[in-house]
């Protein structure tokens, strides 16, 4: 199985594992063999143990918080608006038609993620915007 070269007090002694079964190792020390009981099994696997500590949770983070403030609908590419459908004031749901803008030769309509009021609308049609540009704000 394996060789070693053990030096015990200036004397070199070449040590071969020939097998090990449970706890009994037959080894071979210079030339004479033996039959060893081990005490502590040998992990024979290379493969290291994670040991994770626990996940602590924050009081309260159990609970669905209900969201409040702005959210923010940026342009995802640059383009150009090509048509808005809200004005401040209305009132929108999720997946509602806000605008659409051209993108990369491509029509794309961009669609409430969130339901809320529209606090500001920041573009007009016909208008340029580049990638991550302020287009509206809703008010959750």
């Amino acid at each position: 199985m394996k060789t070693f070269n053990f030096i015990i007090r200036g004397t070199e002694y070449e040590v071969e594992i020939k097998s090990l079964e449970n706890s009994i190792a037959k080894i071979e020390v210079n030339g004479s063999l033996y039959n060893v009981e081990l005490k502590k099994e040998m992990n024979t696997s290379k493969t290291p143990v994670l040991v994770r500590k626990p996940v602590v949770l924050p009081p309260g983070s159990e609970q669905i918080k209900k969201q409040s403030g702005i959210f923010k609908v940026k342009a995802p590419l640059p383009g150009n608006i090509m048509k808005v459908f809200v004005k401040e004031g209305d009132s929108v749901s999720v997946d509602d038609n806000l605008l659409i803008y051209e993108a990369m030769k491509m029509e794309n309509t961009l669609k409430a993620d969130k339901a809320g009021t529209v606090k500001s609308v920041a573009v007009k049609e016909g208008e340029a915007v580049l990638q991550d540009a302020v287009l509206m704000e809703i008010e959750l």
